[in-house]
């Protein structure tokens, strides 16, 4: 028992523990995943994060020890938004033809999205800095913190916050759609990038191709109208 301890001890220490941690656990929530039919509730993202947590929890690793592995996954997040634009390319004149309506569709639902969070959280009388750390919650974690710090609020907090809604989206996006009767792929996967952002999107492309490039549109209109309005917004606002 104690050869084992003075083994983990060494593990957690090294940059390997947080890689292979990561890929060891998303590896087995996605062969679960597969395993039940893609049910949303079994999103390996979920899961992998509940487990790692708990991993992390358990063993008392701190979270700079463990990261320093995992940066090594963290920096392909920006290839994996840029691989986003493939399905785009591929129906580029489609979107071209819908590229006004489109972004007037982007626009409501970005307004949608951070209108409601913030009036909730107006009506739960939360202090300001969390109500503006709300607003970007439907833009992607990177730039939502961007955002948050533009505007007053708490990047990291802003960052929470993006995630919890991409989850919920992904999670509960499939029984929204089919109790309001939605079949569109398209109409699925934008709103879905709109509301969700990259993980929602992630969610699109494991359904439908078509839904996972109406999603990569949505994801990067909201970072373009948001980056840009939100801050002005607030401003204007005092």
């Amino acid at each position: 028992m104690a050869d084992f301890v003075q083994l983990w001890v060494y593990l957690a220490s090294t940059p390997l523990f947080g890689l292979t941690a990561t890929v060891a656990t998303y590896v087995a929530a996605q062969a679960f995943y597969d395993r039940v039919g893609r049910a949303p509730w079994a999103n390996p993202v979920l899961w992998s994060v509940v487990v790692i947590g708990c991993v992390l929890v358990a063993t008392r690793t701190s979270y700079p020890t463990y990261f320093a592995g995992a940066q090594f996954i963290h920096v392909l997040l920006g290839p994996a938004v840029v691989a986003l634009a493939w399905p785009l390319w591929l129906r580029r004149i489609e979107v071209r033809k819908r590229g006004v309506a489109l972004t007037l569709a982007s626009l409501a639902g970005g307004l949608a999205a951070a209108g409601s969070a913030v009036a909730i959280g107006w009506a739960f009388d939360l202090p300001l800095d969390v109500l503006r750390s709300l607003a970007p919650k439907s833009v992607t974690a990177p730039v939502a913190m961007g955002i948050a710090d533009r505007i007053g609020g708490v990047p990291a907090l802003a960052a929470v916050f993006a995630v919890v809604t991409g989850m919920v989206g992904a999670l509960s996006a499939k029984y929204l759609f089919n109790l309001l009767r939605i079949d569109s792929w398209a109409v699925r996967g934008f709103a879905l990038g709109t509301a969700s952002h990259g993980i929602g999107a992630a969610r699109a492309l494991q359904v439908h191709p078509n839904a996972g490039a109406y999603a990569g549109i949505a994801l990067g209109l909201q970072v373009v109208i948001s980056s840009v309005l939100m801050p002005f917004l607030f401003r204007w606002l005092g």
